[in-house]
């Protein structure tokens, strides 16, 4: 099972690409443990990084699912979503 994680700029700068293709990943839990350990002994900037982003599962914020517990699918794309403001 193929997921693609779509990263934000600050996250991709940090992991030196914009996306990361993970396999066997069957919630998105996992996807957030499998992207965290990418930062290696770094997981504090991993998580200062997160703290303001939403994750969406084909366009579906995943609050809105099953949260953390939303079971993925082949072929899924997960994204890291910057929170924004503005007037």
């Amino acid at each position: 099972m193929s997921i693609t994680v779509e990263l934000t700029y600050d996250l991709a700068k940090a992991l030196g690409g914009r996306r990361l293709e993970l396999e066997g990943t069957p919630t998105l839990r996992q996807v957030l443990q499998l992207t965290r350990s990418r930062f290696g002994t770094e997981g504090a900037t991993f998580d200062k990084l997160t703290r303001v982003t939403a994750l969406v599962v084909n366009g579906v914020l995943a609050s809105r699912t099953h949260g953390l517990d939303t079971p993925l699918q082949d072929g899924d794309r997960v994204s890291f979503l910057k929170a924004a403001a503005g007037g």
